[in-house]
């Protein structure tokens, strides 16, 4: 067989560890192959120069011009890892006009564009593959598309952002405010300088809307999708957890109820018996409940070389069809007809609510709030104060037996207004299911 020659654009976190896999590992790729893969040609605007460099496995381009790598005429399939919507969606509807197989990382063109660049794969008759773009050196996407592909999905929840799981479990070990935790985790690089993306949720939203598709065969835009960020975390709350059995973590989750879905990004409460509480630091995990095949866990590293490892795997699926001269045999989103959603619900029938208070004290704080929160008809299970706190900072916990997100809202509007209230409620579903 011959040689499958790649170009790739990006040469960042994930594209480098691309490139070093491909390098490192070239023999025992061949060796499960049974040819060669060549990475013919490179582009970053790292490139000071173009020029052609010679390499362990061949001759290498290495260009600032992402056109002059995906245009090149011996590339075969062309890795997009550059990150974004803008380049990245101008290069993967390149190469995808050009009938070659594209391999991505980008969770967030995926979630905002996938429909249209799996349907340009399919009008050029070539394919697209993205193992890489969720749950890093998982291979989730695979398992849903093939390996429980005859199951019917009922719920997934999943640990999809390892940055955010880093702050959250090192704020509980350490007890530091999540500023300190936020700037270790950015020296140790596993949050960017600008991090938003991670701590808002808006990375792990992106990453659910790719998982609803596969799950559930729902297009779902990304913006229709329930989020909330970790950022208003603090160690109180995890102390106040603790006392109820429970710990704290970001949490991708999408069910069916009824006929439509329910999706969200949320921190969560998390049983401390639960499997989903004890992945720690910067691991991924997703549990997945089949009507069928009832619970499966899959569970990994996230950024960098594992996210790596799920490329040169796409890399290598593409280039055994493309030696057989067939593209992908199953849909790139796992559904050949999936259904269009325009809204999603927060809303999975009834849960109990965990809200965090912090208030300047005063006489009456707690009957003025339990009168707001039975106006809502919604009953209190038990009220937690530390003490000896700072009463101009107080902070303490309501939690409520099971409501409605609806009624938990309504609640919340009317004490806007509460003038002893130093912040808006931290409020957080106590997610028993994950129990199992």
């Amino acid at each position: 067989m011959r040689d499958v020659n790649i170009a790739i654009v990006g040469m960042g976190t994930v594209g480098g560890a691309t490139i070093r896999i491909l390098d490192e590992n070239a023999a025992e790729l061949e060796r499960k192959l049974g040819f060669k893969l060549h990475l013919r040609a490179a582009a970053s605007l790292e490139v000071e120069t173009r020029q052609e460099v010679d390499t362990p496995t061949g001759r290498r381009l290495l260009t600032r011009d992402w056109r002059e790598a995906v245009e090149h005429p011996e590339v075969d399939i062309v890795v997009e890892v550059v990150g974004g919507t803008t380049i990245a969606y101008d290069v993967q509807t390149t190469a995808l006009g050009h009938g070659r197989p594209v391999v991505t990382a980008n969770k967030e063109l995926l979630g905002l564009r996938g429909r249209e660049l799996a349907q340009l794969a399919y009008e050029n008759k070539t394919s697209l593959h993205l193992e890489a773009s969720v749950g890093g050196g998982i291979p989730i996407l695979n398992a849903l598309r093939e390996g429980i592909a005859a199951d019917r999905i009922e719920a997934v929840y999943g640990i999809l952002n390892g940055t955010c799981n880093f702050i959250l479990t090192e704020i509980e070990r350490t007890g530091a405010p999540f500023a300190d935790t936020l700037a270790e985790a950015q020296r140790r690089g596993y949050a960017e300088a600008k991090p938003e993306a991670d701590v808002e949720g808006y990375d792990a939203r992106s990453k659910l809307a790719i998982v609803a598709n596969f799950c559930f065969g729902a297009r779902v835009p990304t913006d229709a999708i329930f989020r909330q960020g970790i950022t208003r975390i603090t160690p109180t709350d995890f102390a106040y957890a603790h006392r109820l059995g429970y710990t704290i973590r970001l949490i991708a989750a999408g069910a069916r109820i009824g006929d439509g879905l329910s999706l969200y990004v949320r921190p969560v409460l998390v049983p401390q018996a639960a499997m989903l509480a004890k992945v720690q630091g910067s691991y991924n995990a997703i549990w997945v409940k089949g009507r069928y095949g009832e619970d499966t866990l899959y569970y990994g590293r996230g950024a960098g070389a594992p996210t790596g490892v799920a490329v040169v795997s796409d890399i290598m699926s593409a280039a055994r069809d493309l030696q057989q001269g067939s593209p992908l045999r199953a849909p790139s989103f796992g559904y050949v007809a999936p259904r269009e959603i325009a809204e999603v619900g927060v809303e999975a029938g009834q849960t109990p609510y965990f809200l965090r208070f912090l208030v300047k004290d005063e006489v009456g704080i707690i009957a003025r709030l339990a009168n707001i929160i039975a106006g809502e008809k919604i009953n209190i299970d038990a009220v937690f104060e530390e003490p000896n706190q700072d009463p101009g900072n107080l902070a303490f916990v309501i939690s409520v037996k099971p409501t409605t997100e609806k009624a938990v809202s309504a609640a919340l509007s009317q004490m806007e207004t509460l003038s002893f209230l130093r912040e808006p409620p931290l409020v957080l579903p106590m997610e028993n299911t994950l129990a199992g």
